[in-house]
């Protein structure tokens, strides 16, 4: 087996359970959004100790993006295929994140004021990890404005999964904490 089959060389891709669309259709675009964010977010990764719970939080993340990017890589008419948590986003999904956006603010507290990113690598990597969410947020919308999916939890989830973003990248800003916070206000 090689890794490359040819197929693609005429500009199209292969969807998940079959069926092809142009590369720069709306769903590979979207999912290629979210294949950018499993990478960044392996870069976050990369700067925690793997005995640190953050560093298999942020694997727990990257996982579940895959199964955001299946959902994305699949044809409308093979929807009734995928399967909760392995292929489709769920609402337990959206609400765990939801819940872990609530420990994190009880633990650090909310920034009430506008931090530039990047005091830190981790830091800076979870703040480009949420930007490119947000973009593949973004994509998932026009996706499914085009009829890439009805009634999914893509959306809410990717604007969940950056707010989440944005709050470990404030707890990983050494120098931020809620009474410093003032100080980097402009």
């Amino acid at each position: 087996m090689k890794i490359y089959t040819r197929k693609g060389d005429d500009g199209t891709t292969g969807l998940l359970y079959g069926g092809r669309v142009p590369k720069d259709d709306s769903g590979p675009v979207a999912y290629g959004d979210v294949d950018e964010a499993v990478a960044v977010l392996g870069l976050a990764r990369a700067e925690v100790e793997p005995t640190d719970p953050l560093h298999d939080e942020l694997l727990r993340l990257q996982r579940s993006l895959f199964i955001v990017g299946a959902e994305l890589a699949t044809a409308p008419g093979n929807h009734h295929k995928l399967v909760d948590d392995e292929t489709r986003v769920t609402e337990a999904m959206v609400d765990g994140l939801e819940t872990a956006i609530d420990e994190v603010v009880e633990e650090r507290g909310m920034p009430d004021g506008f931090l530039v990113p990047g005091s830190n690598r981790l830091g800076a990597a979870l703040d480009l990890a949420r930007a490119t969410v947000r973009r593949a947020e973004r994509n998932a919308v026009s996706h499914a404005g085009r009829g890439g999916y009805e009634r999914s939890h893509v959306v809410p989830y990717l604007n969940r999964l950056a707010d989440y973003l944005f709050m470990l990248a404030r707890a990983a800003e050494e120098s931020w904490t809620p009474s410093k916070q003032e100080e980097n206000t402009p």
